[in-house]
């Protein structure tokens, strides 16, 4: 049974029906969709909640009716950045839903790194039979910068390769999960010996452009970097220039400081950097609706909701 029938707004650019649709089917019936800032605007007046993702917050004005903003992502810095809405709107993210996609996603790439899998390839094209010592992931040393949801899951896999692995967080408070742990005020030694490193933070103020220049001199020069946090967290010229330099093995990418990555950018002719168009994390329509569902479920309720953004902190 449905206790109250909030008027529900899904944007999304693309598949916003799809969304609506099994909210619907959830018993719930004032769910409206929007896929431009047009529509939004035709159909906010009078909204209470709203599911939404790439939301033209710029070109719309919210209601003083909504109570509730939900991100179909775990990402909120297009939100928590400036005075974007009232602070009596509750904000919350999707959690624990990327983990395991992340994780498999930056496994994938230290196994096709560690095993030079291009070279393999390369050889089969030949018609080379080479063989050769390929490396290993166990004992090697992966350092992990942000312990949420994501890294935890990229540290439970870390440990099924028997790696030694570090952490970086802002609270601590997984600081168990990790051989070594360390704060934002000790990025230097965290790095220092790191044969991996995976960014895994949320956009802040404290992590915007945190991996510059003199930080990634400050790693080996056979270390490599993955980043499935914020294309933001490097900066991305610093990163070119050092790796241009020979300094760092490899770099992969699933996020960039804009995007789409432009067709002029120098990671493109980089033969060390590997490049993917953001999907490392999938949202899958049917398990944010499943999530926002529970927190509708919460909400109706008046019971805590999940994933509740803190301001302060910026997820």
């Amino acid at each position: 049974m449905i206790p109250s029938q909030p008027n529900i707004l899904v944007y999304a650019p693309e598949g916003a029906e799809i969304y609506a649709d099994w909210i619907r089917k959830s018993g719930y019936s004032s769910v409206h969709s929007a896929s431009t800032a047009d529509e939004a605007r035709a159909l906010l007046d009078g909204t209470e909640i709203l599911l939404c993702w790439k939301f033209p917050m710029d070109e719309v004005e919210l209601p003083s009716s909504l109570k509730w903003i939900q991100s179909m992502g775990a990402g909120v810095n297009d939100w928590v950045s400036g005075e974007r809405f009232s602070t009596d709107i509750t904000l919350t993210r999707i959690v624990d839903q990327f983990g395991g996609p992340i994780a498999e996603y930056v496994f994938a790439y230290l196994l096709y790194l560690t095993k030079d899998i291009p070279r393999l390839t390369a050889a089969q094209k030949r018609r080379s039979w080479d063989p050769f010592l390929t490396d290993f992931l166990s004992k090697k040393t992966i350092g992990v910068a942000g312990l949420g949801s994501i890294g935890k899951e990229v540290v439970r896999k870390a440990r099924a390769f028997d790696m030694q692995v570090k952490g970086l967080s802002v609270t601590g408070s997984s600081a168990d999960l990790v051989d070594h742990h360390f704060t934002p005020a000790e990025w230097n030694s965290f790095v220092q010996d790191l044969d991996y490193l995976i960014l895994t933070l949320p956009l802040t103020s404290q992590t915007e452009g945190v991996l510059n220049r003199d930080l990634l001199l400050t790693m080996k020069s056979t270390a490599c970097v993955v980043n499935v946090g914020r294309g933001q967290l490097i900066v991305e010229q610093d990163l070119v220039d050092v790796m241009r330099k020979g300094h760092l093995r490899a770099a992969v990418l699933d996020v960039f400081e804009n995007e789409p990555l432009l067709d002029s950018h120098p990671f493109w002719d980089m033969p060390n950097v590997y490049i993917t168009p953001h999907l490392s994390g999938p949202s899958i329509p049917q398990e944010v609706c499943q999530f926002f569902i529970e927190n509708l479920q919460r909400y109706s309720n008046g019971l805590p909701l999940m994933g509740v953004v803190d301001r302060t902190l910026g997820y």
